[in-house]
């Protein structure tokens, strides 16, 4: 049914690009039919892994359930079937509110709500915590869910912490969020470090000792180059785009997507509006210095800011296109091998058209083979590119000692 579903979409997405222009002649439309059922082979096929989605924070804050259909947020079971989602990160996201105050809690919390799903609907999803947990599973039609945590003051600086929630399950984590903790600076944040302190490169080494892949998402450039000549193992982008096309921050620059795919790493672009178009960017400081100004920083009210901003001047919105410009980005710079998707679902406030949900993930598929790629180069970006990253992490933790 799933797949059916799939099809449906693919379907979708062909005649929406048909029907753009003038009626297709016969051999035309034949061509496009031939390249929809190819990329429904396609995406059927391989692998789908997304390194980063916010659902986890409102199936514990919201009580969302993760099995139902819902038409609020990003994803659940059924439109993760449909999109063909094969394999799920979800963020154990601890806000900086956290640091200092509870921030392991919040995060066994959350870990405890998704565990909770998992067992709930364990007859379409499972926990998976290696690459053969997540080829498995895709054998067997179920969804591998795994864990990333988003900040690393979650483990209260204690390497002991950091490896109880590795046997919980955690595989990634972003060492820092938009705050600068004990150990990193983070990006945006007031840099205390200059990096990594030695705390901080403790917690990469023993990171690599456990098999948990580093994440550089959100951590300040200086923190990014610490963790490349600190981490013996490749690192990942878990949920940013490039600062070439789109210039924040939070995205990362050609010299530095050269050197994390020097490496051996990956970058996993961020759908997010702000991530992939420069005036939606601009929108969202915008957004941010008025949170700042008029309300203390309270980001819970960005959605009300930003919908008087548009209201006032609207923006056209961001759209696939940008998606997969992020995409080719990569490759022309580094080649295929260094890209994949973190789509950041349920935490980002705007995606762009054509990926209104995780459902609409196949229109990945369709406009990468409508470019030239082979099949081979499109399920590397879904998800092989990932898997290669994740075991070269585990290879790297089974000969070192513990």
């Amino acid at each position: 049914m799933a797949r059916r579903g799939l099809v449906v979409a693919l379907y979708i997405i062909l005649m929406n690009a048909c029907s753009a222009g003038e009626p297709f002649a016969t051999d035309h439309a034949a061509l496009s039919e031939t390249l929809m059922e190819r990329a429904r082979r396609v995406h059927q096929q391989a692998i789908v892994i997304d390194a980063h989605s916010d659902t986890t924070s409102i199936i514990l804050d919201k009580g969302f359930d993760l099995g139902l259909r819902s038409d609020q947020g990003h994803m659940d079971l059924v439109r993760m079937k449909e999109g063909g989602l094969d394999a799920q990160f979800f963020s154990i996201y601890v806000a900086a509110r956290y640091a200092n105050k509870g921030a392991a809690r919040r995060a066994l919390d959350m870990i405890g709500a998704l565990d909770r799903q998992l067992a709930k609907y364990q007859d379409k999803v499972a926990l998976a915590t290696s690459v053969a947990d997540i080829r498995r599973l895709h054998v067997e039609g179920k969804i591998a869910a795994l864990m990333g945590i988003e900040g690393g003051h979650a483990i209260e600086d204690s390497l002991d912490t950091l490896e109880m929630f590795y046997r919980k399950g955690i595989r990634y984590m972003t060492l820092t969020h938009s705050n600068t903790n004990n150990w990193a600076d983070a990006t945006g944040a007031t840099p205390r470090w200059g990096g990594l302190n030695e705390l901080g490169r403790q917690v990469v080494r023993r990171m690599n000792q456990l098999g948990m892949i580093v994440d550089v998402s959100h951590v300040s450039d200086e923190t990014f180059w610490d963790v490349l000549e600190v981490s013996s193992a490749p690192v990942m982008a878990s949920h940013s785009s490039c600062r070439a096309l789109t210039p924040i921050p939070r995205n990362m620059s050609d010299e530095m997507i050269r050197a994390l795919a020097n490496k051996g790493g990956v970058i996993m672009i961020n759908f997010g509006s702000a991530f992939v178009n420069a005036r939606h960017a601009e929108r969202a400081t915008q957004v941010m210095s008025i949170l700042r100004r008029k309300y203390g920083g309270d980001f819970s009210r960005w959605n009300e800011v930003e919908r008087e901003l548009n209201r006032k001047d609207p923006l056209p919105p961001a759209t696939l296109e940008d998606i997969v410009a992020h995409i080719e980005h990569v490759v022309k710079l580094v080649g295929v091998d260094y890209v994949g998707l973190g789509s950041d679902f349920d935490g980002v406030p705007s995606l762009p058209q054509g990926m209104e949900d995780c459902t609409k993930l196949p229109s990945i598929t369709y406009e990468l083979l409508k470019r030239g790629y082979s099949e081979q180069d499109v399920m590397k970006i879904l998800g092989e590119n990932f898997l290669r990253v994740f075991q070269a992490v585990e290879q790297v933790a089974a000969r070192s000692p513990q």
